[in-house]
């Protein structure tokens, strides 16, 4: 599970295996005790999973992602040795 980055006690990272076939750019983050969400990247970043994350959190949580993207799309490309071709 490669970790992208860490903030607040959040861990940004992807899984290894993200589907067969892969499912579309996205990221994960957890806070151990707190809970778990994904966010897709595009068209927008959109949370497309939580779990046990209150509105505000998520909130925080989608506004770091969107200022970060650039830096998770090229982890992606990356560690899943793909073309940046969006």
């Amino acid at each position: 599970m490669p970790v992208i980055f860490s903030d607040r006690g959040f861990r940004f990272h992807f899984y290894s295996s993200e589907g067969d076939p892969r499912e579309p750019m996205h990221v994960h983050v957890a806070k151990r005790g707190e809970g778990d969400a994904k966010f897709w990247l595009y068209p927008e970043v959109a949370m497309a999973d939580n779990r046990g994350l209150d509105a505000r959190t998520l909130r925080w949580l989608t506004e770091q992602i969107g200022r970060r993207r650039p830096e998770i799309v090229s982890a992606w490309h990356e560690h899943f040795g793909t073309p940046d071709e969006r």
